[in-house]
């Protein structure tokens, strides 16, 4: 996973002597001025929609059901029925994809549907699918699935900087173009269950169908044709009618490490301006940069109230958690809560603003999210919708840790010190 992309980076910029983020370009923006957000409207100002469905991304379209999905037991099943059920094309994309019991079914799955006709096109992430068994993807290929490792890793690509860090993070999967999956889960027996016990990862995941399913598609075919140079058209991949299916009204937010101003950065952070009441935040990776300190900072200051949950003890990556906890400081004094997931590994990605409006999907709060992956979230405007997400929220809550600011101020020395190293390292997490 993260341990060994992590480990090459580290020997690259020691090999190259070079400051920290002049190897590793942090930001596209044209210069290195954050993002001024002088003026956002509330989310219930129309105008704030008309942002987030015009300057940012695809429109915001109604008549969408989508249904959360928690944890492995519920996850998996849909996903793979969805895929048994498939008539003609299915499109997959994930950034993890281990060996073990539920990487084996959805193989089998992918095959059969290949078998059948469907069209079956794959993309994995060469970073994140390193755990990948080769007997998956030799029999894929036996049996016509269409896949892909995007961004491979050679050895003249520590000159390719670029694509070195750029990893599609993202979690599609769209069946016959009409129902879609995403969230924060990946494929390896680490999500089977039901956060049950340390072994088994807490998450969520959302079955979408409507109109939105359509910008989930073009998401993946992005990232296909992108790769590949062969674009997915046409009705079996975007059929033509446009069937409501629900009341939500939603979007599929995508960015990119050259996506310009279809940023992910910058969705979250006019969210979070847009905040007048609340802040709900889960993320499985929380570096926050100072721009989105200070943003989390001005919403405080508005009475804004801040809840963000992360992992505890139980993280695959220990690294990202001491670099969290060195920049908590500043927004602990403030009273901003976090809070530290206990009984297994927190993988959810999730942002709640004013109880109305909800971003969900693959992004953390981190710099990899932010300016170097390919992600994707599906954005939700919807007060139901909302209190359900809520609901789910305060029930991780009653599993966590607050930690306040004079214990975060009276941590062992030891512990500021490997924080503070650690912090070399958040560019890249």
């Amino acid at each position: 996973m993260r341990k060994q992309f992590f480990s090459l980076v580290a020997v690259i910029v020691c090999l190259s002597g070079c400051s920290r983020g002049s190897l590793f370009s942090l930001s596209n923006r044209p210069t290195d001025e954050p993002y001024k957000l002088e003026h956002v409207s509330a989310i219930q100002n129309p105008e704030f929609r008309q942002t987030m469905g015009n300057l940012l991304g695809p429109p915001i379209v109604e008549g969408n059901k989508i249904e959360t999905l928690l944890n492995g037991d519920q996850i998996f099943p849909p996903m793979l029925e969805a895929i048994h059920s498939a008539k003609k094309t299915i499109t997959f994309e994930s950034y993890i994809y281990w060996q073990g019991k539920i990487a084996q079914k959805f193989t089998d799955a992918l095959c059969d549907a290949a078998k059948r006709g469907v069209k079956v096109h794959v993309i994995l992430d060469s970073v994140g699918a390193d755990k990948i068994d080769k007997k998956y993807l030799d029999r894929m290929k036996e049996c016509g699935v269409e896949y892909l490792m995007y961004h491979g890793l050679h050895w003249y690509d520590i000159i390719a900087t670029q694509r070195l860090n750029n990893r599609t993070h993202r979690k599609l999967l769209v069946v016959d173009g009409e129902v879609g999956f995403t969230g924060g889960v990946g494929v390896a027996d680490e999500w089977l269950g039901n956060a049950d016990s340390p072994k088994h990862w807490r998450d969520t995941h959302y079955q979408i169908e409507g109109p939105a399913v359509e910008q989930l598609q073009a998401a993946f075919a992005d990232n296909w044709m992108e790769t590949t140079g062969h674009v997915l058209a046409g009705a079996d991949y975007f059929p033509v009618d446009h069937t409501q299916r629900g009341d939500l009204s939603a979007q599929v937010f995508k960015s990119s490490s050259d996506s310009g101003s279809e940023s992910m950065e910058l969705m979250y952070l006019l969210s979070m301006s847009a905040a007048r009441k609340n802040i709900r935040l889960a993320t499985a990776y929380f570096v926050p940069d100072k721009l989105t300190i200070q943003t989390l900072l001005k919403a405080r200051q508005r009475g804004v109230s801040v809840q963000i949950i992360v992992p505890g003890g139980h993280i695959d990556e220990k690294i990202v958690r001491r670099a969290s906890r060195a920049r908590w400081g500043e927004m602990l004094q403030a009273g901003i809560e976090i809070y530290e997931y206990q009984p297994t590994m927190y993988h959810c990605k999730q942002m709640i603003v004013d109880d109305q409006w909800v971003s969900i999907g693959s992004a953390n709060l981190d710099n990899r999210s932010f300016r170097l992956n390919d992600e994707a979230n599906l954005n939700v405007m919807n007060q139901a919708f909302a209190s359900q997400q809520i609901r789910v929220f305060d029930e991780d809550l009653k599993k966590c840790n607050r930690i306040t600011y004079d214990q975060w101020k009276h941590r062992p020395i030891g512990e500021q010190l490997i924080e503070g190293f650690s912090t070399l390292f958040g560019p890249w997490m």
